[in-house]
This record gives structure tokens, C-alpha cells and sequence, in this order.
């Protein structure tokens, strides 16, 4: 080597030139980010606007939430693929060779659980039980307050056992049928004997909303490593279809878990209000009452008199702008052709002005603190992240120890973890000052379509937009459909399965038609949750027949379809799908009257899209053996 060659000239780069290199590769990325959330947020804000034709609340809270969310995922995904995934992937190679079958079943228990604590969505449910009243739900209030931690705990655990028999089912062969039919039809059992007891019945929809939740950036690229290194080990010259399945696993144990749990505490008398219950009561205020003192508390200062506007009407005897004037009570009659009115109180009130304005006074929300609200989500996010993290670390310098090889822990690992930390903490934080008050708002207005409500943040009554019931639930029914269609186009997931699944079917079932099928699956399924809470329909009788339906469908389908079709609901929960979903849900079911929670609409938007892509599975299949030719979309 030459000395030309050999000296190495060192350049130095000054802060500002830094920025210049990096800040296109930060601004795609961020990019990124927003294209996933656009559609979705500007969606509901439209909708807001101009079908409710109601102003924005807390707008300024909102549009920082929001920028801070795609921060947030910003940070978080480059920790993902800097950091956890180089990690998964190669214990996902290293450990099948270098540990007994028990070691990797440990492991795959391990780490799913590990992989649902740090789950983005995880931190909704935690807050999520705040709205449900102990006297309507007494079993769902305690799981969502008094055994938050055991819930989130029993959630983990159906994803570590989701994993396990995922990995078996690698080295085993078995068929993902096997696996799916007798656990759906353990499911309907459970959910039929909870439907039945009144008790048991609200906690369905939490139950199977976790199943949703539990699939989110963290879970899939994990097992799906792990997967993919199992086959590989196993000499599977097929890895393409490794990780297929493992999804769809991790979707139904947690519900099982969750009902497991409610039984458990339903036998054991300890939920709220039971004989054995050990936690403290609440002053409850009855549903009518708290409505009575809102409609007395709350004046629609739109249509009020002021204090000065009195006190001229007081010193000339009329007033001069425009008003309605009737009469309350007293006796009327007929005389001398005049109609005369004793003993009555007249009323003048001003006629109600159309809302010109689009975004409300209140821009800012007085309860918001965003300094408390990092510090709370650092925390969370260091409690979720790092043990996630010293697993992974630990479980690959024990394997690679023991095959004689060294873990160094680089430079660029370090920093994907700590963009991990920050991002899942910023993600938080945007969640809690943009996402869930923009679900729940529009959540809380959508009611108005078909009746008359206070909407959030806001005073006086609004509503019904439309002349008949049927009809302005109809177009919240819609508008659930066309949230849910156009956020799962938006989803990235979506786009890579769509390229696998094109893949696998050499061409057969095309990229855009799964995208499609997935779409407008999600979008009935949303619908269905819309209209479930707006009828108040029991979950029970929206979930049966589907799962029944997709029974039939899966023992009927090829091997290669039931892998990808069930998989396709897990790219559906995608982390700002989940937030705003469940805040919209629980804003609609705290607007209806009767209805205890809005939990369900996930679970419906997870069963919606395996119902479509099998069923174009099967027209694909069929049109092949017939010799037409390709389906295209």
C-alpha cells in the first residue's frame, strides 16, 4: 500500500454543514410521518366542519399534538430500524442455531411481552378508562382502573403465548388452520356466555379491542425476525411466507386473556361495588341529573342577552335588534278579534345565529400542560422501552457468547434506542394533546346528526341536523366507512404486505386489489361499530356471525390465502389508527344515551378485512382454475 493510500485526510465539518447533510434525509422522513396522518386528520377536521357544521375546539392544542405525533414516529421508527430490528433480526438468525427448542420457546414468550409493554397504543388503554361509569360497567370500570396493570399484564402474556405456538407452528408444520378454528370457536363460546350476564357484557368490546392494539410497529417487525430466522434455521427455502401467521396469533390470545382476566375477577367478587371489592366508592351522579345540570349550568352565549343589552331594554322598553318573542304559561282568548294573552310570562330571546365561524375562541386547552405531559410520557416510555431493550441486548451476548463470537453494543444501536426512548415519548405526549381530544370531539359531535346534544367544548344545544333519525344515522354510518377506508389506504403496512402477497401469488392477487380488499373490509367494520353504538346494538350480536362466516371461509381457502388474509387486520391497527379510533368510539358511546362505552369499532375493523380478502381469495382462486385469466382491480 502506498503512502498516498495509507495517510488518511480528516475533514472537519462545522455544525451548520451537519445540518445541511442530514436535514434532507430528517425531512423525508418526517415526510413520511405526515403522509400516514394527513388523510385521516384532515378527514375528521372536514367533517367537523362542514357536514356538522360545528367550529374546532382546543385548535391550537391539536395542530401542536399532532406535529409532536409525527415527530413522535419520527424518532421512534429510525429507533426501530437502527436499533430494536437490527437486534430481532439477528437473535432471529443466532438463536434457533444456538439454543434447544425450549430456549427459543422461552425467548418467543419473552419477547412478546416484552414487545406489548412497549406498543405506542398500550398507553390508550391505560388511559382509556375514564369515561366509563362504575354504575353502568362496574366490571369495566375496575379492569380499566383498578386492574389497568394486571390488564396490560394478561395483554402481554397472550402475546408471548401467541409467539410461542407461532414458532412451534414453524418447526412443526402445522397448518395455520389448526390453529385459528379451534380458537375462534373458543372465543364465540366465551363471548356468548359473557354476552348473557349482564356483569360480563360491556367487558366484550375492551376484550376484543386488545387484540387490535397488540399489533402495532413494535410487535410485527419483531416476531416477524424471529420468524423469518426460524424458517431459515429450519431450511424453509421459502422465507417470503416465514412470519405469516405470528400476526394473526397475537390478535386473538390477547382476547382470550382479557376474558380469561374478567372471568376471573367476575367469580372473585373484587370489581367495583361487589361484595369483595377493596377499593374506594365514588359519588355517582346519575346520567339524567348530570344532563339537568349541564343544560342549567351551560348558557349559549350566541343567544343570550348581556347585562348592557338588558339594561336599555330596561330604560326604553323594547329592544332594537332582531328577537323572537313567546309566552310561557297563562290563559289566552279569543276577543274583538284581538287574541289576548293574562297571566303569562313573555320571553324575548334573541333568534339563533349559524355558527360563520370555523374554528372556536377556545384555541388552547387551560388543562393542558406540555411540560407534566413529557416528563409523564418520558417515564412511560423509559418503563416500555428499556427492559424491552436490556432483553434483547442480554438474550444476543448469551447466544453469541456461547457460539464463541462478541456482541459489541455500536454506536448506531445506542442511538436507535435512545430515538426510541424519545420517540415513543414525544408519540405519547401528541397522542394526549392531539389525537384523543380530536377523536373525542368529533366522537362526542358525531351524535348530532340525528339528535340534539351539547357538543364538546362548546355551549347551547346542536342538532338533529336531519330531518328524520334514520337518515342522520345513515350518514354517521357512512362517514365511519369512508374514515376507515381511506386511513387503511394511508397505512404503510398496507403497501408492503400488498408487494409480499404479490409476490407469493406470483402475480395472482395483485398489490392494488389486496389494498383495496383491506380497505373497504376496515371500512364496513368501522360502520358496523358506528352503527353498533348508534342503535346500541350488543357487540355479541355484530361479532358472531362474521367470525362464523370467516370459519367457513377459512376451512374453505388455501393455506397461502388464510396466512396473508388473517394477517391483512393487522395492518389495520396502525399507530395513529388505533388512538383516534378508540378516542372517536369512546366519544360517540359518551354522547348516546344508554350506551355504556364505545369500545368494539377496533374489533369490527379487524374482522371486516380477512372477510374481504379471503373472499377475493376464493373469486382469484376460482377464476384461475377456470382458465379466465388475472383479476385486476
Amino acid at each position: 500500500m502506498s503512502s498516498s493510500q495509507s495517510n488518511v485526510t480528516q475533514v472537519r465539518v462545522s455544525t451548520l454543514d451537519t445540518i445541511k447533510i442530514i436535514w434532507p434525509y430528517v425531512a423525508e422522513n418526517f415526510m413520511n410521518q405526515v403522509k400516514s396522518i394527513w388523510f385521516i386528520v384532515a378527514y375528521l377536521v372536514f367533517f367537523q366542519i362542514a357536514i356538522l357544521q360545528l367550529p374546532l375546539v382546543y385548535t391550537l392544542t391539536i395542530a401542536i399534538g399532532i406535529f409532536i405525533v409525527a415527530l413522535g414516529l419520527m424518532f421512534f421508527m429510525e429507533g426501530l430500524r437502527l436499533g430494536l430490528m437490527p437486534l430481532g433480526e439477528t437473535i432471529g438468525a443466532v438463536l434457533p442455531r444456538n439454543a434447544p427448542l425450549w430456549g427459543v420457546l422461552s425467548f418467543a414468550f419473552l419477547l412478546g411481552i416484552g414487545a406489548t409493554f412497549a406498543e405506542p397504543a398500550i398507553a390508550v388503554l391505560r388511559s382509556a378508562g375514564a369515561g366509563v361509569l362504575p354504575n353502568q360497567a362496574p366490571l369495566l370500570y375496575s379492569l380499566l382502573n383498578d386492574f389497568a396493570n394486571q390488564l396490560v399484564t394478561v395483554v402481554g402474556i397472550g402475546v408471548g403465548v401467541a409467539v410461542m405456538l407461532g414458532v412451534l407452528r414453524f418447526y412443526y408444520g402445522w397448518s395455520l388452520k389448526v390453529l385459528i378454528i379451534p380458537g375462534v370457536l373458543l372465543l364465540i363460546t366465551l363471548t356468548l356466555i359473557a354476552q348473557s350476564n349482564e356483569v360480563m357484557q360491556p367487558v366484550l368490546g375492551l376484550a376484543w379491542d386488545c387484540g387490535a392494539v397488540t399489533t402495532g410497529p413494535v410487535t410485527v417487525p419483531l416476531v416477524l425476525a424471529l420468524g423469518i430466522g426460524v424458517c431459515r434455521v429450519l431450511g424453509d427455502g421459502d422465507t417470503s411466507n416465514a412470519g405469516f401467521g405470528i400476526v394473526t396469533l397475537a390478535s386473538l390470545f390477547p382476547i382470550l386473556a382479557v376474558l380469561s382476566l374478567s372471568f376471573y375477577h367476575y367469580y372473585a367478587a373484587d370489581y367495583y361495588g361487589a361484595k369483595n371489592y377493596e377499593g374506594e366508592l365514588v359519588e355517582i351522579v346519575s346520567e339524567d341529573n348530570t344532563q339537568q345540570l349541564n343544560n342549567d349550568n351551560e348558557i349559549d352565549h350566541t343567544t343570550a342577552f348581556t347585562q348592557e343589552e338588558f339594561q336599555l331594554f330596561v330604560a326604553k322598553g323594547k329592544y332594537d335588534g332582531d328577537y323572537t318573542l313567546r309566552f310561557e304559561g297563562g290563559d289566552q282568548r279569543l276577543e274583538g278579534g284581538r287574541i289576548l294573552v293574562e297571566d303569562a310570562v313573555i320571553v324575548l330571546e334573541k333568534p339563533k345565529a349559524e355558527r360563520a365561524d370555523i374554528i372556536s375562541d377556545k384555541k388552547w386547552d387551560p388543562n393542558a400542560n406540555i411540560g407534566e405531559g413529557f416528563r409523564e410520557a418520558l417515564l412511560t416510555s423509559l418503563r416500555a422501552i428499556l427492559p424491552l431493550c436490556v432483553f434483547l441486548v442480554l438474550a444476543l451476548w448469551f447466544l453469541l457468547r456461547r457460539s464463541g463470537e462478541k456482541f459489541k453494543l455500536t454506536e448506531e444501536l445506542t442511538i436507535g434506542i435512545v430515538f426510541a426512548l424519545i420517540g415513543m415519548a414525544l408519540f405519547i405526549l401528541g397522542i394526549l394533546l392531539g389525537l384523543t381530544p380530536l377523536g373525542l370531539q368529533l366522537g362526542s359531535n358525531i351524535p348530532t346528526t340525528f339528535a340534539s346534544l351539547t357538543p364538546w367544548g362548546l355551549q347551547g344545544s346542536e342538532g338533529p341536523l336531519f330531518e328524520t333519525e334514520f337518515i342522520g344515522k345513515l350518514v354517521a354510518i357512512c362517514f365511519g366507512f369512508f374514515l376507515g377506508y381511506g386511513a387503511t389506504l394511508a397505512e404503510p403496512a398496507l403497501n408492503a404486505l400488498g408487494s409480499t402477497v404479490e409476490k407469493i401469488t406470483v402475480g395472482s392477487f395483485k398489490k392494488s386489489m389486496l389494498m383495496q380488499s383491506v380497505a373497504i373490509g376496515v371500512g364496513l367494520g368501522i360502520a358496523t361499530g358506528v352503527l353498533k353504538i348508534a342503535y346500541n346494538i350488543p357487540l355479541a350480536y355484530l361479532l358472531i356471525p362474521p367470525y362464523l362466516l370467516l370459519l367457513v371461509l377459512t376451512w374453505i381457502s388455501s393455506e397461502e390465502f388464510v396466512n396473508f388474509g388473517w394477517d391483512s387486520a393487522g395492518v389495520t391497527t396502525g399507530p395513529i389508527t388505533v388512538p383516534l379510533v378508540l378516542a372517536m368510539g369512546l366519544g360517540i358511546g359518551s354522547a348516546v344515551p344508554g350506551v355504556t362505552d364505545g369500545f368494539g369499532i377496533l374489533a369490527l375493523a379487524s374482522v371486516g378485512p380477512i372477510i374481504t380478502v379471503l373472499t377475493v381469495g376464493l373469486i382469484v382462486k376460482r377464476t384461475q382454475s377456470s382458465g379466465i385469466g388475472e383479476v385486476k382491480v
